[in-house]
């Protein structure tokens, strides 16, 4: 009997399509996968990448098929395990994520006169998400702080508000077999259009909606659209919600749902416009700490990222087949290492530099004197040894040691730049001036001698190679 795993309680019913799997990673540090259950599949529905197929050359479905040896089955599981361990245990950094000690997530809900309603848009909901991590030092790293605000805006007192959706607003055609082909125009917002209009006029946002003014730390703007039209309008026609680098948009209308172009077990995926919880945790997530979506993997051999959607599902805010918006192990151990990982990334880097500029000034040896070279070498040693200890235990998942021997190592490398500093300051800029060398009377005359024999033999050539002939 065939059997597979639902995340949520309640059935699915023509509106409302429920995906069943056979994984779950849990808030802990683990992950289970019933290779028993099943086959199911899920992915884009007509075409796209990341589909997870149902027939057996897929690793979930390697035992629903025809019988395997046993090292075809060995290498479809170390396959599953290579999956899991690039997109759980040590996903991509989306962006750089520097160490900030203050973040600051503000909500902006512009909406229509009548206030917008709340079904779907439960700011403590999402706030409780990381918010529950947070206290459970589960999201943040030490001496870190959290804090939501909400801010309302009336769409008819925001002026640039309905210019933003007017400018970023635009269509498509999309053709449809019913007695005969029809073309149907439907519109969407264009999500950079609306991203750069938003940065040319933040000024103008932040007065409106009568945004503080944050000295430190962080700030991660919401902008959510709540529109009063009654059709359907999505952010470069799929997303609910899209991440920046420097804010995130969302939008919503009146409609309640929509057909996606995903397919769970033989049926549509259904959208549910309304409901924006789940879509804002995870770009929260992506814009924030830099998390990448449990879809997107990186890959260096290709130099993009591959779509795979076989770990979108289950406890996951990212992907259209799940419904849970709380984190996993996986979302919260990838934002803490993002952190790590970029200020490891400066911290090399100002390490490099240092050298690039003592190879400059022509080596250690000669622009460091005896006492300097020999604090260079222990500040060196010492620096690197710190370095090598904070990816150690990164590795074994211990953030907070990681972070502190990150920092002390800080100290390190600013002492290596101070006697670098004071060591080129010491320089003296000395001008030394070369004898000219004697004419070379030996090489100019046998030149000339060269030249004049040649030039004689050309002027006489006619004496000297006249043919004898016999004359009659």
């Amino acid at each position: 009997k065939t059997y597979a795993y639902s995340y949520t309680h309640g059935d699915s019913s023509p509106g409302f399509t429920k995906c069943l799997g056979s994984i779950w990673t849990g808030k802990d540090r683990y992950l289970w996968i019933d290779l028993g259950a099943g086959p199911v599949d899920y992915g884009p529905a007509l075409s796209g990448d990341g589909v997870l197929p149902k027939g057996e050359f897929h690793p979930f479905a390697a035992l629903h098929g025809r019988p395997k040896s046993q090292k075809a089955l060995l290498s479809d599981l170390a396959s599953l395990v290579w999956s899991a361990y690039q997109v759980l245990l040590v996903p991509s950094l989306r962006i750089p994520v520097p160490f900030e000690n203050k973040l600051i997530v503000e909500f902006i809900h512009i909406h229509g006169d009548a206030g917008g309603s709340s079904l779907g848009l439960d700011w403590k909901s999402i706030e409780s998400n990381f918010m529950n991590e947070a206290n459970e030092h589960g999201l943040l790293l030490r001496d870190q702080d959290l804090s939501f605000k909400k801010y309302e805006v009336k769409l008819s007192e925001c002026s640039i508000c309905s210019f933003a959706i007017a400018r970023a607003t635009t269509s498509y055609t999309s053709r449809y077999l019913f007695d005969n082909y029809t073309l149907i125009v439907s519109e969407y917002l264009d999500s950079k259009r609306l991203h750069q209009t938003i940065l040319e006029s933040v000024d103008e946002f932040r007065r409106v909606a009568q945004l503080p003014e944050e000295e430190f730390g962080r700030v991660l703007p919401v902008y959510v659209f709540d529109l009063d039209v009654n059709t359907i309008l999505l952010l470069d026609r799929y997303h609910q919600t899209v991440a920046f680098k420097d804010m995130v948009i969302a939008v919503r209308t009146k409609s309640t749902q929509t057909v996606s172009d995903y397919s769970c077990n033989g049926h549509h995926v259904f959208t549910q416009a309304r409901e924006l919880e789940r879509p804002l945790v995870g770009s929260i997530l992506q814009s924030m700490w830099g998390v990448s979506p449990t879809h997107l993997v990186w890959s260096p051999r290709h130099n993009s990222s591959l779509v795979d959607y076989t770990w979108s599902i289950g406890q996951t805010p990212f992907g259209p087949f799940s419904e849970i918006s709380s984190l996993s192990f996986v979302q919260k151990d990838a934002a803490r290492r993002n952190v790590l990982l970029t200020t490891l990334n400066y911290t090399i880097t100002s390490g490099i530099d240092v050298l690039d500029s003592i190879a400059a000034h022509g080596g250690d040896r000669k622009l460091l004197k005896h006492t300097r070279h020999t604090e260079f070498v222990q500040r060196w040693n010492l620096f690197r040894y710190k370095l090598d200890r904070s990816i150690s235990a990164m590795s074994h998942f211990d953030y907070e040691m990681a972070l502190y021997y990150l920092r002390s190592s800080d100290h390190d490398l600013y002492a290596i730049h101070n006697l670098v500093y004071q060591a080129s300051q010491e320089l003296e800029a000395s001008l030394v001036c070369f004898k000219d060398p004697p004419f070379p009377w030996t090489s100019f005359l046998l030149s000339a001698g060269i030249l004049f024999a040649f030039f004689f033999a050309y002027a006489k050539r006619d004496k000297l190679f006249q043919n004898k002939r016999k004359q009659f």
